[in-house]
């Protein structure tokens, strides 16, 4: 029982109180408003430029997400504010901190370009704001640069590339050229290749670049001609991806030097690459052809919603929304207590159309990379090329 004699206690009392009233910290009316208000949504991707239909893909998938709960996460609605990063890195911090500083957003969706991502990863970090990656796999974003407030819902460079090589050793090609767009993802994918590729027994005997987003590409598919190796590992993606996959074919490569890549090389674009990339073999957490009645039903749902067939970019971006919906549910919609909502996101299991995934320490997940073939107008899955495969994380310092 409280001793209510004293009349200084009582005085004591009262001012404590009035100072948590001030602040806020003490207001059940207080918290209820904020429950009441809006959860803003912060999407900064491409909506011009070669990466554009990744962005808008990604921007589907993720509504999709919200849509299946009513229109709101943890009981709360939502409003979108919405950034055109336009693939440009000069202008990531400057585009997110516009999100952070102008519209506080209580989380950032982005991005596809890792360049722009990077800029992306430094506002999060210096402000403390939530930041969701649905697609931009640079290995630091989930290594070196490591936050508790950094989640990925897509993949690692690393993860998409590295099983591909021992495949290709397994098939009898040792003698391997690369190309790829020269900007971070390109260049850690190559590096992820050709650590696969080197473990089993094989070589890359010439690195080709092009600058990005440049899609000219006769002079290098002269290159390989001329080069003669047993096979070739690409990287490109969107429209890059698109006129690479084509252009190699109209250049007599096809048939004659295998071609294979991440999947990038087709999804996304493959109805449009036409015959030109029948046969192609790709790895990649995501397949058309994954035969699961949860895979089903996001693929109905997706082509009812926007009259489109999604790609491995959708699904990444509903898995962002699964991925907060999960963490806000758990914590009632309060995201002011950013701490629980990091907890819960990082014990969530996301029953995604590409299979169940988990997040390691470093808040990468943790998931099945796919074989796939491109046969008639799907990349459909012929194998697992690496079971629930998790990223290294070099130089991350977040602990279990």
């Amino acid at each position: 029982m409280p001793d209510n004699s004293n009349p200084n206690h009582n005085r004591r009392q009262l001012l404590a109180t009035a100072g948590l009233l001030s602040t806020g910290l003490f207001m059940p009316g207080s918290a209820a408003l904020a429950q009441t208000e809006k959860i803003r949504i912060g999407l900064m991707l491409p909506y011009t430029g070669t990466y554009a239909p990744l962005g808008n893909a990604i921007t589907n998938g993720f509504k999709l997400a919200v849509a299946e709960r009513g229109g709101k996460l943890g009981g709360r609605e939502v409003e979108y504010f919405t950034v055109d990063d336009e693939s440009d890195p000069s202008k990531g911090p400057e585009n997110a901190n516009k999100l952070v500083l102008r519209d506080k957003v209580d989380v950032m969706i982005g991005t596809v370009h890792s360049g722009v991502a990077m800029g992306m990863v430094k506002v999060a970090r210096d402000s403390g704001t939530l930041l969701i990656i649905p697609n931009a796999g640079v290995n630091v974003a989930t290594g070196a640069l490591c936050a508790p407030n950094i989640f990925r819902t897509s993949f690692s460079s690393w993860q998409t590339s590295y099983p591909l090589g021992k495949i290709m050793v397994e098939r009898g090609h040792k003698n391997i050229v690369t190309i790829a767009w020269k900007y971070a993802f390109g260049e850690e994918s190559v590096s992820a290749f050709t650590e696969g590729l080197s473990k089993s027994g094989g070589k890359v005997s010439k690195e080709l670049w092009v600058p990005f987003p440049t899609v000219e590409f006769q002079a290098l598919l002269t290159q390989i001609a001329s080069l003669k190796p047993d096979a070739v590992y690409a990287f490109f993606a969107g429209a890059g991806a698109l006129k690479f996959v084509k252009d190699y074919a109209a250049a007599g490569l096809k048939g004659k030097i295998p071609l294979y890549g991440s999947g990038f090389l087709t999804d996304g674009v493959l109805e449009a690459q036409g015959e030109a990339a029948i046969g192609l073999e790709t790895t990649l957490h995501y397949g058309d052809g994954i035969d699961t009645p949860r895979n089903k039903a996001f693929r109905l749902a997706y082509v009812k919603a926007f009259k489109s067939q999604p790609d491995v970019y959708a699904v990444q971006g509903y898995d962002a929304g699964l991925l907060y919906a999960n963490g806000l549910d758990a914590v009632k919609g309060n995201t002011g207590n950013k701490q629980a909502l990091i907890a819960a996101m990082e014990k969530v299991k996301i029953d995604s159309p590409r299979g169940p995934w988990t997040l390691s320490r470093a808040h990468n997940p943790v998931q099945d990379i796919y074989l796939r073939k491109v046969v008639g107008k799907e990349n459909k899955v012929t194998g697992i090329a690496a079971k629930a495969l998790e990223d290294p994380a070099r130089g991350c310092k977040i602990t279990a």
